[in-house]
C-alpha cells in the first residue's frame, strides 16, 4: 500500500513521517517533489543547490519513482508531501493509485510560524489551495481520502491514527506513537536546516500556544487561507 500525505508547511508532517517510520512494515519518503519545486520556481531556499543536484528534479521522473515498487521489501510506503510542491494541479491523476491524506493546521498558527523563517507573498506558498484541489479531484473520481487536523491529532494521537489506519484497512500499530530521537536515514538532506525541533522529540508534542496577533499585512492571505481551511476542516477526523 502506498500512502500519500499532503501537508502544508509549519505543520507536524515530519513528526508524522517519524510515526509511520516506526512501523516495521513501512518505508517512508521525505518531500520527493522538493528538488523539482525549487528548480521550477527558481527558489533559493537553504541548500537549494545541493537539493536540486541530489534528488530527481523533473516531475515525471519523481512520479515514475513514486509509482515503482515499494523499497526495501516493505509492505507499505508512506510519502510525506508538501501540497504546494505540486505546481501543475492538472497533472495529478497518478494519486488515484495512492491512499491520500490531507494534513491541515489553522492558518493563523501556520502563518505566524511561517513568517519567522520565510517571506510570505501568496496563499499558494501555504498549500491550502492545492490541498483543496487535491480533495476536489479525489472526490470527482470517487476516491476516498482522509483529512487530519494537526491539533485534533495532537490532542489524541492514538485515536486519530487508529481511525486513519482503519479507513485504509490497515491495522494500527502502537509503535506509531514513539520514535528514536535524532535525524533518521530517510530524512531529506535539508534536515540540518529545518528539523532542529523534531530531531529532539521521541513522540507527538502539542504545539506551544501561539497567542501572537496576526500581522495586518498578511490579512488578505489569511482570509483566503481560512476559507480553504474551513472547507477542508469540515471533513477532518474527530
Amino acid at each position: 500500500m502506498k500512502i500519500a500525505c499532503w501537508s502544508g508547511p509549519r505543520n507536524i508532517s515530519t513528526a508524522l513521517m517519524r510515526s509511520w517510520s516506526s512501523r516495521s512494515d513501512s518505508f517512508v519518503s521525505d518531500e520527493p517533489f522538493y528538488a523539482y519545486y525549487l528548480k521550477e520556481q527558481e527558489l533559493k531556499h537553504p541548500m537549494y543547490k545541493e537539493i536540486i543536484e541530489h534528488y530527481p528534479n523533473k516531475y515525471d521522473d519523481v512520479v515514475t519513482s513514486l509509482s515503482s515498487e515499494i523499497p526495501n521489501g516493505k509492505e507499505h510506503w508512506y510519502q510525506k508531501h508538501m501540497a504546494h510542491h505540486l505546481i501543475d494541479l492538472n497533472n495529478i491523476h497518478w494519486i488515484k493509485n495512492f491512499e491520500n491524506c490531507i494534513l491541515i493546521r489553522h492558518p493563523k498558527d501556520v502563518i505566524n510560524s511561517y513568517v519567522k523563517k520565510n517571506t510570505l507573498n501568496h496563499v499558494d506558498e501555504l498549500g491550502y489551495p492545492q490541498q483543496y484541489k487535491i480533495m476536489r479531484y479525489l472526490d470527482s473520481i470517487g476516491k476516498k481520502f482522509i483529512v487530519v487536523d494537526s491539533n485534533i491529532l495532537l490532542n489524541n494521537p492514538e485515536k486519530i491514527l487508529s481511525q486513519w489506519c482503519r479507513s485504509i484497512n490497515l491495522e494500527f500499530d502502537i509503535s506509531m506513537l514513539k520514535w528514536q530521537k535524532g535525524n533518521h536515514p530517510q530524512d531529506g538532506i535539508w534536515w540540518k536546516h529545518w528539523y532542529d525541533n523534531v530531531i529532539t522529540t521521541t513522540h507527538f508534542q502539542k504545539f506551544s500556544a501561539n497567542q501572537s496577533e496576526l500581522d495586518k499585512k498578511y490579512q488578505s492571505i489569511y482570509d483566503e487561507a481560512l476559507d480553504y481551511y474551513n472547507k477542508l476542516y469540515y471533513f477532518a477526523e474527530r
